[in-house]
């Protein structure tokens, strides 16, 4: 699986989202309006209200933020780990399209888990939003399916079956692969960011993904698993 994939071309990379405001009534007017047209589309139960529902916010770009962007790399010996993250989205997004443009080349590819449902456009959307120019290597304009250079291991897994969804968590777990998540989960983002305000929490979190994403890769094509020793957090 993935023989034809040379695991030193893969950036690999997680993001976190949060809501753009703290709470519903914090929202700007214009937005609460849409808020409350969004939260009766996706509302499941009758007592659900736009205020109660405003903690999903964040999954959706018009109405989030991104707070962090890990990213991973293999080397020859390593397994190297940098998190842009910050308050200010526009400052960590433009970082991160300059390493994007910096690996621009044929063969380099990008992996997230539900990342073509999730983790790639939410990126691209976010950047719109903030005037930054979408990176070729997130710009799929014209480009076959066969053409894209984004590799989600989500898809992979399903195997062409699409009524399926698998949460890293638990793929990791089918698959024997140790995780260190001993703190925080994704549900909880938004709290501890508005709430706790402790963006070292989510950015820690968000590495443990990554890593995870790239034992992952490794166990699909068979290879040995990163041990601690090889993993190097760049600060």
């Amino acid at each position: 699986m993935l023989d034809n994939i040379n695991i030193e071309n893969i950036l690999f990379l997680d993001i976190e989202t949060v809501p753009a405001a703290r709470t519903y009534k914090e929202m700007e007017t214009k937005f609460q309006k849409l808020w409350v047209h969004k939260a009766e589309r996706i509302k499941q139960k009758e007592e659900d209200t736009p205020e109660t529902l405003y903690n999903r916010a964040g999954i959706y770009a018009e109405f989030g933020k991104i707070v962090c962007i890990s990213t991973g790399f293999f080397t020859s010996e390593q397994f190297r780990v940098k998190s842009f993250f910050g308050d200010d989205e526009k400052s960590l997004l433009f970082e991160f399209a300059q390493l994007l443009n910096r690996l621009n080349k044929p063969d380099q590819k990008l992996c997230a888990h539900n990342g073509k449902e999730f983790d790639f456009p939410y990126l691209c959307r976010r950047m719109i939003i903030n005037n930054i120019k979408i990176p070729a290597l997130l710009n799929l304009s014209g480009l076959r399916p066969w053409e894209t250079p984004h590799i989600d291991t989500m898809e992979l897994w399903k195997f062409g079956d699409y009524k399926n969804y698998t949460s890293l968590d638990l793929l990791s777990a089918v698959l024997n692969i140790p995780t260190p998540k001993d703190d925080i989960n994704g549900t909880e983002v938004a709290r501890v960011y508005w709430e706790e305000k402790n963006l070292s929490r989510i950015v820690k979190y968000c590495q443990k993904d990554v890593i995870t994403l790239a034992q992952l890769i490794l166990r699909f094509k068979n290879l040995p698993l990163l041990t601690d020793q090889q993993i190097i957090i760049v600060q």
